[in-house]
């Protein structure tokens, strides 16, 4: 992306994995890593969900909030939230983890998936402090890639504040 936009609110039917639902938009002052993916997606499985649990375990403690988003956009039938809920218990993922709203007009495509113009699964969104969307990642993205790049947004001064000290 050649200029950071606001990154669009998340349409979440449900949350798992947290006794609260999260807001994009309370998270402003935090640098923000979501992962959309999908249950039945092998790229997902192998790659990303490997991935954002590292991301997790190692950037959660330095402030970043660490987020998936289950985006279905094919498979509607199999891909329940009692699926999810066993998916995340038997892969050991621990962050919280949004159920993307399916559509409303019908279409495959769900509500966040389709505000942030997603190809597919998975992708990561990078947002940072001040709820911009600093990146957008479709497939595959060397672990050494996504740490720095977490990492440079963690270390940016906020606005008015100082930046965080790895």
């Amino acid at each position: 992306m050649d200029q950071p936009v606001l990154a669009p609110p998340w349409r979440i039917s449900e949350w798992l994995n947290t006794t609260k639902a999260l807001d994009l938009e309370a998270q402003r002052g935090h640098v923000v890593v979501a992962c959309a993916f999908q249950m039945l997606c092998p790229g997902c499985v192998s790659h990303a969900i490997p991935q954002l649990k590292a991301v997790h375990d190692l950037f959660a403690p330095l402030g970043a909030r660490v987020v998936g988003l289950h985006t279905v956009f094919e498979h509607h039938e199999a891909m329940t939230t009692t699926a999810l809920r066993a998916f995340l218990h038997e892969y050991r993922v621990r962050c919280p983890v949004g159920a993307d709203a399916p559509a409303e007009d019908g279409s495959p495509i769900p509500q966040t998936m389709a505000a942030y113009g997603m190809q597919g699964t998975p992708t990561f969104l990078l947002i940072d402090r001040s709820g911009r969307l600093h990146r957008q990642i479709f497939g595959h993205v060397p672990d050494l890639q996504l740490g720095a790049e977490i990492m440079q947004l963690l270390c940016a001064a906020v606005p008015n504040g100082p930046g965080v000290t790895p």
